[in-house]
């Protein structure tokens, strides 16, 4: 989901999963997403509009047991900051291309749908420079498995991040996106798989590398 912010050079990006498959978790991920468009239209911090949104999810699944995990990444290049909220989702990632080091964008703060009364923590990184990239995404990409039940796996992830930095977002999105496919193969898939790519003032550079052709 992304959310469109009150000032030129802002964004918001939600990358949410419901627990569960089939009808009942994609009526309640609708339900989610509905609650937290209306929201963002209101005046509040980032923990603020996570916790409203978990208080009518959790009416949503009072007798179901269903919860939601949730990230929310707001992106200010104007400002070369990034603000968080980490409601039981995997971190976000955080790369920096010049010095080829990761950094898990963590925080405190439960599952929608699990305490109605919790406190979420928001949390800032600032000095954002040129071509740094985010990856928010859901943990079917590091979880994927081939045909043998070996799993996709983190080292995996940053290898091809590095090698992929130089492209723009969509480029690297759908290189990761590639390399996951290839990994699995026959292998059958048993997850949602989602990514965001976030990259601020992509750096123009020399020829960029190709996307992956061969699984490894």
């Amino acid at each position: 989901l992304k959310i469109r912010e009150d000032a030129p050079g802002r964004a918001g990006i939600v990358v949410g999963d419901v627990s569960g498959h089939g009808i009942q978790s994609a009526l309640l991920m609708a339900s989610a997403r509905a609650s937290l468009r209306q929201r963002v239209s209101l005046p509040g911090s980032l923990s603020e509009i996570v916790a409203d949104v978990n208080r009518q999810f959790c009416l949503d699944v009072r007798e179901s047991g269903a919860f939601m995990t949730l990230f929310y990444l707001a992106v200010d290049s104007t400002r070369r900051s990034l603000r968080w909220v980490r409601a039981g989702h995997d971190p976000a990632i955080f790369f920096d291309p010049d010095t080829g080091t990761f950094e898990e964008l963590a925080g405190k703060g439960s599952p929608l749908g699990v305490d109605e009364d919790v406190v979420f923590e928001e949390k800032e990184k600032k000095g954002m420079q040129r071509g740094q990239i985010v990856f928010v995404g859901t943990d079917g990409i590091w979880e994927t498995a081939d045909a043998t039940g070996a799993m996709y796996g983190m080292d995996r992830f940053h290898r091809l991040a590095r090698e992929q930095a130089g492209r723009g977002a969509e480029g690297i999105s759908q290189a990761i996106r590639t390399d996951t496919e290839l990994y699995r193969g026959t292998g059958p898939q048993t997850d949602d798989v989602t990514l965001v790519v976030a990259k601020l003032d992509p750096a123009q550079r020399a020829e960029p590398p190709e996307p992956p052709t061969a699984s490894s």
